[in-house]
């Protein structure tokens, strides 16, 4: 079974745009939570970074995965991230621990930005 994957941009149902839009419809809600990170606006997507000084929680929410591979092979498509090259992925898919609202914790899925060169304008 895979872990649940922790949403905060575009791969939330209420926000995925058409090219993604069925497989995010197929996730099953949990609930919300936290990640410590710098969240950054690239205009079409939101980044989530986990370095850097500067820390916020960025808030998003939390899906089970249905039990079916091409979830995340499509899920990865998306995000532009190659499980066999992932120094090249414009997203890693990583396991990282979220916080749920009730204070749980729990290894979630989530796609970090993996772009180490921010353009100077933007901020977390």
């Amino acid at each position: 079974m895979n872990p649940p994957l922790f949403v905060y941009g575009t791969l939330h149902p209420d926000r995925a745009p058409d090219v993604v839009k069925d497989v995010v419809r197929r996730m099953i809600p949990i609930g919300r939570g936290t990640i410590p990170g710098n969240l950054h606006d690239l205009g079409e997507y939101p980044a989530l970074t986990l370095d850097g000084r500067k820390k916020q929680l960025v808030q998003g929410s939390i899906f089970a995965l249905p039990d079916d591979p091409e979830i995340l092979e499509e899920l990865d498509r998306y995000e532009g991230y190659l499980p066999d090259d992932p120094v090249n992925s414009l997203f890693v898919r990583s396991r990282r621990l979220v916080t749920l609202e009730d204070g749980t914790r729990r290894f979630c899925w989530v796609y970090v930005y993996n772009n180490q060169e921010l353009p100077s304008n933007l901020t977390g």
